[in-house]
């Protein structure tokens, strides 16, 4: 029998369950184009809201397209995704903890802002078969600058928003999770992590 207080764990995809692809990725592309790697990574998170394709209203060529006349970069589309997607390396430890926590009964979810590429990535790496239910915003057509998903996710997991406790890196889609009543976890580092997630599931390693 279960000893844990929760009935969900929804976890971000890059940045916790894999490296931070999408900014490592960015960065490199924007040394080899001689060009300043925070101002790229600032463009493109505004071109992949402007044009829709964050939530699946666009193509991916359209969001290449737009992001280099924008910018000036002038790699493929092949060439830029690659430089991205190749960064995204799962965490084996967090598949490990991911596991544990099925075995005791914690339903365990992805809510992801990723694109088609999450997609490709679980044709790479096949993770997706760590988890029940996958949610990403190409998908399902909210992302989680919206508050509206985490609304939406008590729904489509069935449960109080105080049965689930949302793990992300990034400090605003905490807080706007955090403002549904979810409870939430700023993933920062392993240690202090799973620290933090023992409190609901305590003797995890």
């Amino acid at each position: 029998m279960s000893n844990c207080s929760i009935k969900w764990a929804v976890f971000d995809f890059g940045g916790v369950l894999a490296e931070e692809g999408f900014v490592n990725g960015l960065h490199a592309i924007a040394k080899q184009e001689g060009i300043d790697g925070d101002y790229l990574l600032e463009t493109t998170k505004k071109t992949i809201l402007s044009t829709g394709y964050l939530t699946g209203r666009a193509l991916e060529e359209n969001f290449w397209q737009t992001l280099r006349h924008e910018t000036g970069i002038t790699g493929t589309d092949q060439e830029l995704r690659n430089e991205i997607l190749s960064r995204f390396v799962l965490r084996p430890w967090m598949l490990k903890l991911v596991s544990d926590l099925r075995s005791r009964g914690v339903g365990t979810s992805i809510l992801s802002d990723q694109v088609n590429w999450l997609d490709e990535l679980d044709v790479r790496d096949k993770f997706f078969q760590y988890f029940d239910r996958v949610y990403n915003s190409f998908h399902i057509n909210l992302s989680k600058n919206d508050h509206a998903v985490f609304e939406e996710l008590t729904h489509w997991l069935n449960c109080a928003p105080g049965d689930i406790v949302f793990i992300d890196d990034h400090l605003p889609h905490i807080k706007r999770a955090g403002a549904r009543g979810l409870k939430t976890i700023h993933f920062t580092d392993r240690q202090s992590f799973i620290k933090d997630l023992s409190v609901y599931c305590p003797g995890l390693t």
